[in-house]
Parts: structure tokens; sequence; C-alpha cells
């Protein structure tokens, strides 16, 4: 290991001795001298945040103002703003001029995390500082210079969405320079694994002045094969509760079991929708959710189609073409007569969409956490941004 690479680690707390790790230290340290745009890629939760400050503090712009901003965290509406700043009266509630970020960090640094989640026309506007070094404030005519060293970070695939025109295709090639990949915990080794429990264990021992919580072999093995979706953040999670609950020291595999998300869930494979498009889900819950909607959806197809059957509107040809294989025994004539009117109302009252599902979940989010939109959007594991557009979509404020 380079001793360069090794101070740093030291410096910033970075915990793990994994090729793809040094890897990513290694390219920051060497692109850290230079002016050049990098790109950081990587999983929800693998560390990202800590290696625009590694660049920084190894440029000659560390004496200089290091501005990190959430773009996802920030509601559509005023991310202009923020970025660009502001002339008085330029907007209803503009009441005064305001600098925005670019201006603020002239000569510095500034760290765009969740790049993927900027609007279309705040990405054209930070095309142009990238390429010129010049934006515009909100209401204003003015051109403005800055000379700031742009890094940026995302969790999401940007080609992806190159390809389906949700990020500017100039925009990714300027950002992507120097690309660092930061690599998924799952791909670091069962000793990284080990080597970070230890470290967070011994962390919140000494804070709650409590000895260290420490495992048997066989809950190191399930440690270490567990999949860590939420990486080194789930890691850190997990190792926080078992050490203020558990009463024992010595945790066991059955104790760790409890712990750990359901391995069942994890094993679900991706569904298809009947117009054949596959879909992604970014965590067992959205499968979890999916798997119910599509059972209930499933279950109100059926009830609907015994009721058309009873009432006689399903002709005998399609009945066996169709459903074949669960022959369903013909109805008696009073049946038929008997059969409430009132059945085929209450089976469509059943068939929810997943718009009308998502407006509950997301209700039912800001009610538990007392509206606090934060809370809310962690709860529901979306961005603040997005959560922001879905309470205007949905007319929940």
């Amino acid at each position: 290991m380079k001793v360069e690479v090794q101070q740093i680690k030291q410096r910033f707390g970075i915990i793990g001795n994994a090729p793809g790790l040094l890897r990513a230290i290694d390219v920051a340290l060497q692109v850290a001298p230079t002016d050049l745009s990098v790109l950081i890629s990587g999983e929800s939760g693998v560390g990202k945040e800590t290696f625009p400050q590694i660049i920084h503090q190894n440029s000659p712009r560390k004496h200089g103002a290091y501005i990190a901003v959430n773009c996802g965290a920030i509601p559509e509406g005023t991310i202009d703003s923020e970025l660009f700043g502001h002339e008085k009266g330029s907007f209803t509630g503009a009441l005064a001029d305001r600098k925005g970020y670019f201006e603020v960090a002239d000569g510095g640094t500034i760290f765009l995390d969740e790049v993927g989640e900027l609007p279309t026309p705040t990405q054209a506007r930070l095309l142009r500082v990238l390429e010129s070094g010049e934006f515009i404030k909100v209401g204003s005519s003015k051109v403005l210079k800055t000379n700031v060293r742009i890094v940026a970070a995302t969790n999401v695939n940007l080609i992806q969405a190159v390809s389906e025109g949700k990020f500017r295709e100039d925009l990714y090639y300027r950002l992507n320079t120097v690309p660092v990949q930061v690599p998924p915990l799952r791909e670091r080794g069962a000793e990284d694994i080990l080597l970070l429990f230890r470290k967070f264990a011994g962390d919140c021992a000494e804070k709650y002045h409590m000895p260290s919580i420490r495992l048997d072999e066989e809950a190191k093995h399930i440690l270490t094969s567990y999949r860590w979706p939420g990486n080194v953040r789930e890691l850190k999670n997990i190792t926080e509760r078992l050490s203020v609950i558990e009463e024992n020291r010595d945790v066991t595999a059955k104790v760790l079991r409890e712990y750990l998300p359901d391995l069942s869930v994890q094993k679900l494979p991706v569904l298809v929708r009947q117009e054949n498009e596959q879909r992604t889900f970014n965590s067992e819950r959205e499968i979890l959710y999916q798997v119910l909607f599509d059972m209930k959806k499933d279950v109100t197809e059926l009830k609907k189609l015994v009721h058309d059957i009873m009432a006689g509107s399903v002709p005998p040809a399609v009945q066996h073409e169709e459903y074949s294989a669960h022959p369903i025994p013909t109805a008696h004539p009073v049946a038929v007569r008997q059969a409430p009117i009132e059945e085929a109302e209450e089976v469509e009252e059943e068939a929810l969409s997943l718009e009308d599902v998502e407006k509950d979940m997301i209700r039912k989010a800001l009610e538990r956490h007392s509206g606090r939109r934060k809370n809310a959007a962690a709860d529901l594991r979306i961005s603040e941004r997005t959560l922001y557009r879905k309470i205007k979509e949905y007319n929940l404020e």
C-alpha cells in the first residue's frame, strides 16, 4: 500500500484494505492537484461523501471554500436560486439579492451530491459553468464569472439516465472527466466487513460507556455472507442497535439474525409487468409492496371474473380458453338471479392503483413524522426533492 494512501485513510477515518477501495483513494489523490471535474459513483451508503473532501484537502484550493450541496434535497423550484443566486424581486419571496453557492465558493470546491437529481434546466446552467465558468443569477441578465472546482457524486446509472433523456449527455461527459468508483460493501470482502464492525462497535462502546460487543464464529459468517444493500451505512446502523439493545456482549448467530432483514426477501425475482417491461427495485420494501399489489390485483380480477360468469356475461368459449386450467362450477340459475348488483361495484372499488397506494404511503409517512419532510423522505427511502414533487403532485400540502 502506498504511504500516501495509508496516511489519507488515517486522516479521514477510512477503514478497510479492499483493492477497489484503495484504488478509489489513489485515483482521488492523483487527480486532486488538477482542476479536472470528478464524478464519484457508487451505491447509496458506501461513503462517497469522503472523497470530495480528500480531493479538496489535497488540492491547491484547500484554503478556499468547500461547499457540499445535496441536489436531491433542494426543491426543484428553488435549486437555481440556491446554486446561482437571485436578484431582489425575481420571484415571490425574493426580498433581497442573494449569492448562490457558485459565487460564494469562488476559488474553492463545490461537491454536488445526487447530481442525477438535477432538473434539466439546471443541468444546462451547470454545463455553462463547466465550459466557461460563467453563470447568471435568477432574474438577472448580467453574466458573472466563477473559478470553482466541481466534484459530483451519484448513486444512479447516469448512462442509463442519458439514454432515457433524463440527463444531458454533454453534461455527463463534462462531469465524468475523471471517474472514481467506490465499491459496495459486499465486494470489499469479509476482512473489511469485520474491521468496520469492530470499529463501529468500539465507537459505540466508547460513546455510551459500555463494553464492546463481540461476534461468535457463526455470527461472523452470517455477517460477512449478508449482501448489505445499504452498505456501510446499514452495517453501522445494525452494529449500533446491537450495542445499545443487547445486554449480552457476546452476540450469537441467533441474535444477529433478528437484526438482519429477512434474507428470503432478497431472493425474490425482479417482477415483469404485463407489457413485458422489466422493473427494477431499489429496496426490498419496494419488492414486497409490488408483490402485495400484484396479489391484490389478481384476487380482484378473479372476483370480477366469477361475478361476470355468474351474471352470464362471459361466453363459455372464453371461459374454456383462458381458464380451462381452473374450471369453475356452473352456477345455479337461482344464484344468478340473486347475485347482488353491488358486488360488481365492490370489485371495482377494491382495485387500487399504484398511484393511490403511493399517495397513501406518503400521507401516512408525513403524519408519522408530524409533517417533517426530511424524516418522511428518509422513512420512504426517497430524496427530499422527490418527496416535495410528489406532495405537490398529489396535493398533500
